[in-house]
């Protein structure tokens, strides 16, 4: 496999190294910044356990290669929350019961968040229709819909710096 360096940005950092030219983003993110929230879950965008953002853009980062990252900006679910404040939508998963087991819940937040940056009033049908690419396999999507109804709300309330 060939090498290649690559610098991306991280939940706001720059990070940056070689990685090989067929190493999974997901991979990367994981093995190589030790950020293991963002899970793997099918290998194939079925599932949407590994979505992150790109750019602040929800995208599976098990069928993106790292080097198409380079230059570009990651958020994973560690970014999530800023100066130990859970944000919005994992206080409304907490809040509102929006998970079970829990290994659906990053993808489901990162999904949500760009849902909500996009859209900051969605419909429960708009909801469902965003969150349609990920898959959970204990809840009926009831709550998760609650939770991010809930974190709609309070986002809403927030000045439009502390939401982002």
């Amino acid at each position: 496999m060939s090498k290649h360096t690559i610098s991306v940005t991280v939940n706001g950092e720059t990070r940056g190294g070689e990685v090989d030219s067929r190493l999974l983003l997901v991979h990367y993110i994981r093995e190589q910044l030790s950020l293991t929230g963002t899970h793997i879950g099918c290998d194939t965008t079925s599932c949407g356990a590994c979505t992150v953002l790109l750019d602040g853009r929800p995208i599976k980062s098990c069928t993106m290669f790292a080097v198409q990252a380079d230059g570009h900006s990651v958020e994973t679910i560690e970014g999530v929350a800023q100066g130990g404040n859970l944000h919005p939508l994992q206080e409304g998963f907490w809040e509102q019961h929006g998970l079970q087991c829990g290994f659906c819940t990053p993808g489901m937040i990162m999904t949500a968040k760009a849902l909500l940056a996009a859209n900051p009033n969605p419909s429960e049908d708009e909801i469902r229709h965003g969150i349609s690419g990920n898959l959970c396999r204990c809840t009926g999507y009831v709550k998760i819909v609650e939770a991010i109804q809930y974190a709609a709300a309070k986002l809403r309330e927030q000045p439009e710096e502390v939401a982002a």
